[in-house]
């Protein structure tokens, strides 16, 4: 298959030579890497299975929803002490799993510490000396990943929170004129007045949707050694006001250690609490809504993170 002809080249030759591009094309087109993004919901972490059983509901309940309507190519849920899968495992497994980018989306009410500190020093993120210190002594493991780390917002972003208590106040209303409203949340030591802003707005919001005409909040977390007094001191200070308490739990999950032996004991020691407390050990999850900022949180910064790439290869 020669061609004698002075100066041509074969066209054999010719027509192999377009074949080997064609094909080496396509094959580097099948091994380009695409962007894989990947989403992380952390959360607190607990002993209880009730609560643990919360969060991974919330991913179940998403996942189908996120991988549908954006690039993210995976979800995981991670706590942050007390049991596994950690952070540290989970951004692992992500790293062994080729994803370049994971969204970290915090399953925390507010700012704290945790969400402030503690999770971006895990992520090798920040070197705060009191967090490395702190998670040394808890024995809660480090890892900094491979891939790229998205901080999204917390839960108190928007309207979400105030929201979601107000529909569980209204169940628990009959005459607003004659009840206050008490709030019951973990609490900070170091941002408490950020949780204490977030308290006053959220209830004023209720206030204002519903008729109720006083309030009061306190805490039940490590700020104040998970003392039942404290809730009982919230409540009676209502009660001095109006003749009936609505005494909501602002905490993401439940937890039997808050909802039952810190609130409900702190509500059983208010006199006459019978008659005069109105109280259901629920919590903001699970919540709709709460569901509907995952996704579209997700969405949004996942569709961004491609966009990005997509740009940065052109």
């Amino acid at each position: 298959m020669t061609d004698t002809s002075k100066g041509r080249v074969p066209r054999t030759l010719v027509l192999l030579v377009l074949q080997c591009l064609v094909l080496g094309v396509a094959i580097a087109g099948a091994q380009a890497p695409s962007t894989r993004v990947g989403v992380l919901l952390v959360n607190h972490g607990s002993r209880s299975a009730v609560w643990r059983g919360a969060l991974l509901d919330l991913e179940t309940r998403t996942r189908g929803r996120v991988l549908e309507s954006s690039p993210v190519r995976g979800i995981k849920t991670a706590f942050m002490e007390y049991t596994e899968p950690s952070i540290a495992t989970r951004m692992r497994e992500f790293d062994n799993e080729g994803f370049a980018d994971v969204i970290v989306i915090p399953v925390f009410l507010t700012v704290s510490t945790h969400t402030f500190d503690d999770i971006p020093t895990i992520l090798g993120l920040k070197a705060d000396s009191q967090s490395l210190e702190s998670l040394k002594i808890e024995g809660i493991a480090r890892y900094t990943p491979r891939s790229r780390i998205h901080l999204a917002p917390r839960l108190d972003f928007g309207a979400l929170l105030r929201e979601n208590v107000l529909r569980r106040a209204r169940r628990l209303s009959k005459d607003p004129a004659k009840e206050g409203l008490v709030l019951i949340a973990y609490g900070d030591e170091t941002y408490d007045k950020q949780w204490s802003a977030l308290m006053e707005r959220t209830a004023r919001h209720v206030m204002s949707a519903t008729g109720i005409g006083a309030f009061s909040y306190g805490w039940a977390g490590h700020i104040v050694r998970y003392d039942p007094a404290h809730t009982t001191r919230a409540v009676e200070k209502v009660l001095r006001e109006r003749e009936r308490a609505l005494v909501v739990p602002v905490l993401v999950a439940f937890d039997e250690m808050f909802q039952v032996r810190i609130i409900g004991k702190g509500i059983s020691a208010v006199q006459g609490h019978e008659k005069r407390v109105v109280y259901v050990p629920d919590a903001i999850l699970p919540d709709r809504d709460v569901e509907a900022w995952v996704v579209e949180t997700a969405t949004t910064l996942a569709r961004r993170i491609a966009g990005a790439a997509n740009t940065a290869t052109r």
